[in-house]
């Protein structure tokens, strides 16, 4: 999506503030607007630069990404040595305590989406303009898609209906439960079905077909599974969407926002960052950090061995499955299948800390130009691609099965994305009740490899204990809210159990 100069005040926790210039194209060094009082909103165009400032925050959610696959037993934390961002490893060994800085920096980018579409909703009602509901939609669909984040990660938060925090209400505001998160997740986004179009007037911007799913996907978080499965059933009859052919394709550059694509968070090398704001990187963040260490080779570039699949993950694929070549990449095998590169001297690469031989290869950062614009480890192009339609016909499979509506319908979702993964059909399941949820959660974790959804898939179905290595039951389910705002909130917050 375009963005144009826009320059606001908005808060991070509660107590402290962030000025944020975000822009594709540079227009004007200063701050175009002031928007430190009621006197914006006068036109539909300082609408649309508030909404592009919105989804601007997306972008900070690749340590949600990578986060989520660490959390779980899909990857371990990797990096140079077992004190390389600290944070991640603890959190990979479920050791993680309220002083943790990526942990905070979720909370606070998180809550940002929340602070600026809260600003717009605030004065909804203030200038009127044609494409006011479709703007609206939107703006609500990005409310949601944080608070979901928010809620995934740490339960209850606090909420101020349309209307932004400010310094105080952290003593006011009691956190709201998650039934009340969910309950304001699900009116925005039926607002947003209702009102959004099925396409979108440019790439990256959300539809209906987007709301849909992001609904059904927060139906099937509470177990809802009559809403979901009737929700995503809505998107899949008659959907513009539909699974691509070649699974490996849909990974690189010419993929993005392709057929499968139902929303995807668009990222750009146009401007860089440092390690002071990673969140500021206009690119995804997480590519650089899953790269492999000291690589040189064709197809990709160096990066920092974070996010390593262990042994069981790549066990975990079945014979024939073509998504384990896409999913993992295998740095031995690998090299001694181009062993003519660089007229005869191979491929070069280092090992770092917890090295299993394996990366994340769906988003390991590819050739660039020398020269491209940004640090060629933090600022890659690559897209997330936050909603597929693979996930949305696992997720109505799901919905089918748990919720004992239909274990045929379930089958066939479950055996469509099997289909495209084996090239054939005699590796469709046939099973039922119990037996078929097991054959379906175990298609998301290789279906969705990489992609950040294995912790809370685990979580939410109560499979996360047992599974994942250092797990606490009636604990670990949530992460800790930032000890500085449990301070700021001097009471008015709990702290999450066992934290």
């Amino acid at each position: 999506m375009k963005k144009y100069l826009f320059t606001i005040i908005i808060p991070l926790t509660l107590l402290s503030v962030l000025s944020i210039s975000c822009s594709d194209e540079f227009v004007d060094p200063k701050p175009e607007y002031s928007i430190d009082s009621e006197n914006y909103f006068n036109s539909k165009e300082e609408y649309d630069q508030a909404l592009i400032a919105a989804y601007d925050l997306l972008q900070s959610s690749y340590v949600n990404v990578l986060l989520g696959e660490i959390a779980s037993d899909n990857t371990l934390a990797g990096g140079e040595s077992p004190s390389d961002v600290i944070g991640f490893q603890q959190i990979d060994d479920m050791i993680h305590t309220p002083v943790n800085s990526n942990l905070k920096d979720i909370w606070n980018w998180m809550f940002a989406g929340v602070q600026r579409t809260n600003y717009i909703l605030e004065f909804q009602d203030k200038t009127d303009f044609e494409g006011k509901n479709q703007l609206i939609a939107e703006t609500r669909f990005l409310r949601a898609y944080y608070q979901f984040e928010l809620v995934k990660w740490f339960g209850g938060i606090p909420m101020k209906g349309d209307a932004r925090f400010k310094i105080g209400d952290e003593k006011l505001v009691k956190r709201s439960s998650v039934a009340e998160v969910y309950a304001s997740i699900e009116a925005d986004l039926i607002f947003a079905v209702d009102n959004l179009s099925p396409t979108a007037a440019q790439k990256g911007r959300v539809t209906k077909g987007a709301a849909q799913a992001l609904l059904g996907k927060a139906y099937l978080y509470q177990d809802k599974f009559a809403e979901s499965a009737s929700t995503l059933q809505g998107l899949i009859t008659g959907s513009p969407y539909s699974l691509v052919t070649d699974y490996d394709a849909m990974f690189e550059a010419a993929g993005e926002n392709g057929a499968e694509s139902v929303f995807e968070v668009q990222y750009t090398d146009v401007e860089g960052a440092g390690f002071g704001c990673l969140q500021c990187s206009e690119g995804n963040v997480a590519v650089g950090f899953s790269g492999v260490r000291n690589f040189s080779g064709p197809l990709f570039s160096p990066g920092f061995s974070f996010n390593l699949p262990t042994q069981e993950s790549f066990n975990a694929f079945e014979v024939g499955d073509k998504r384990k070549a896409v999913a993992i990449l295998d740095i031995a095998a690998f090299a001694a299948a181009n062993t003519s590169y660089d007229n005869g001297k191979g491929v070069a690469y280092g090992k770092g800390n917890e090295d299993t031989g394996f990366f994340n290869r769906k988003y390991l950062p590819r050739k660039r130009d020398k020269n491209a614009a940004g640090d060629l480890n933090l600022t890659n192009p690559n897209n997330y691609r936050a909603i597929r339609y693979a996930d949305v016909l696992l997720m109505a499979a799901e919905a089918y099965n748990r919720g004992g509506i239909n274990d045929a319908q379930a089958r066939e979702y479950l055996n469509q994305v099997r289909r495209r993964a084996f090239g054939d059909n005699n590796h469709d399941v046939s099973a039922s009740g119990a037996a078929l949820t097991d054959f379906i959660l175990a298609e998301r974790r290789l279906e969705l490899f990489g992609e950040g959804h294995r912790f809370f898939d685990l979580v939410r179905t109560k499979r996360a204990e047992g599974t994942i290595p250092g797990f606490k039951a009636n604990k670990n389910e949530l992460f800790p809210l930032p000890i500085e705002e449990i301070q700021f909130a001097a009471g008015n917050w709990d702290q999450n159990p066992g934290y």
